[in-house]
């Protein structure tokens, strides 16, 4: 115990470094420039669903309004943690100060919770089409999505700035602390207190629960009813129409909720701290990918509005 409070005493700020992925340099390089390729095609591929949605009057519609949100989301909450990974991939791990981890933990946990909520959203967006489309136009209004979207990045501000200033109120031992992950993510971090973080534990599963399950049941819910009314449907082209538009969505909401909720809502443990960083790397890197490449392959306006954008620039350029 007072060794303990030795520890705790010790003056200076309080310092964290991420746990390498390999010290081997030729793994590293290899590391950097996977890392790097995989952030600059998420980068592209949601900054061409924004333009084109933006330049495309064809793809003002709720449906590509929230599309459009997500992919900002999307590159958003990517830049708040892969600038930082790829600068720790090379060489001797770089200190983070306290300041600097709760700010990266505060962004990723809004945007990661922003994201979770625009999924749910945009399941309520294919219900009231599938299921009520003589009403569409007049449920979902402009102003409807604009104050949906912004409900949810508002409560995910709420949610993400109550944990975070909940895990950082908590005392950490010593100056310098290694982190078993590749950014300030909660699990981790709650690991490295020197105090009991039971109430902590529990509030982050509360919050998991409001951000995770809580907006995957209202999902599921909703494709209940998409189902029930897209059997109804006589034309078989309408059938297929409808699943296709809603395969690319549940696609993407069963990776993202499905690799979310095995890090938040399991049991932590040693043996799970591993897991944890092979978990993250797919909600940071392969989900953002996806989410382009799903809407955009299996989505045919958004592809002819991007070939009909290829084909206009290249007309424009050799005139």
């Amino acid at each position: 115990m007072l060794a303990r409070s030795a520890v705790l005493n010790q003056s200076g700020p309080t310092e964290f470094v991420f746990r390498m992925f390999t010290a081997v340099p030729e793994f590293q390089a290899l590391l950097f420039l996977l890392f790097l390729l995989l952030y600059l095609m998420i980068l592209c591929g949601n900054t061409a669903i924004i333009w084109a949605v933006c330049t495309h009057s064809s793809l003002r519609t709720p449906m590509y309004f929230f599309l459009s949100c997500l992919s900002f989301v999307e590159i958003s909450y990517t830049t708040v943690v892969v600038p930082l990974l790829l600068s720790n991939v090379f060489g001797a791990p770089k200190p983070i100060s306290l300041a600097g981890c709760g700010a990266q933990m505060f962004f990723f946990l809004t945007l990661g919770g922003a994201d979770c909520f625009l999924l749910a959203i945009m399941a309520y967006d294919r219900y009231v089409a599938i299921c009520h489309p003589l009403h569409y136009t007049l449920i979902m209004t402009q102003k409807l999505c604009i104050q949906m979207v912004a409900c949810a990045v508002a409560l995910a501000l709420y949610l993400s700035l109550q944990l975070t200033s909940l895990i950082f109120t908590l005392p950490f031992c010593g100056r310098l602390w290694e982190i078993n992950h590749f950014l300030c993510d909660v699990p981790p971090v709650l690991r490295l207190a020197c105090a009991d973080i039971h109430v902590h534990q529990t509030v982050l599963y509360i919050v998991s629960i409001l951000v995770l399950v809580v907006p995957f049941s209202l999902i599921s819910v909703s494709y209940v009813f998409i189902t029930l009314a897209i059997l109804r449907i006589r034309s078989a082209e309408g059938r297929s129409r409808a699943f296709s538009t809603c395969s690319s969505h549940l696609t993407v909401v069963l990776l993202q909720y499905g690799f979310c909720a095995l890090v938040y809502l399991r049991p932590q443990s040693g043996a799970s701290v591993d897991k944890d960083r092979q978990f993250a790397l797919i909600y940071t890197f392969v989900t953002p990918l996806l989410n382009p490449l799903i809407y955009t392959l299996r989505n045919k306006d958004v592809k002819d509005a991007l070939r009909n954008a290829i084909i206009s620039k290249s007309a424009s350029d050799t005139h």
